[in-house]
């Protein structure tokens, strides 16, 4: 499970979001629409991506 990946897409800008949501987009690696980066598929980076669910995409890679 360790070399599990997962692609995260930025769909929607951050722009309105709260601030605290632009950070974790941000920690994420995300920086323009539609880019895509591969994370590790982990506890840490899921409760990241569950708090801003509403601005990215996510597959399986």
């Amino acid at each position: 499970m360790a070399d599990k990946k997962i692609k995260v897409t930025l769909v929607k800008s951050p722009i309105g979001a709260i601030p605290k949501q632009r950070a974790t987009v941000e920690a994420l690696g995300l920086h323009k629409l539609n880019k895509t980066v591969e994370l590790p598929d982990n506890e840490a980076v899921r409760g990241m991506i569950w708090h801003v669910r509403h601005l990215v995409k996510v597959e399986e890679a």
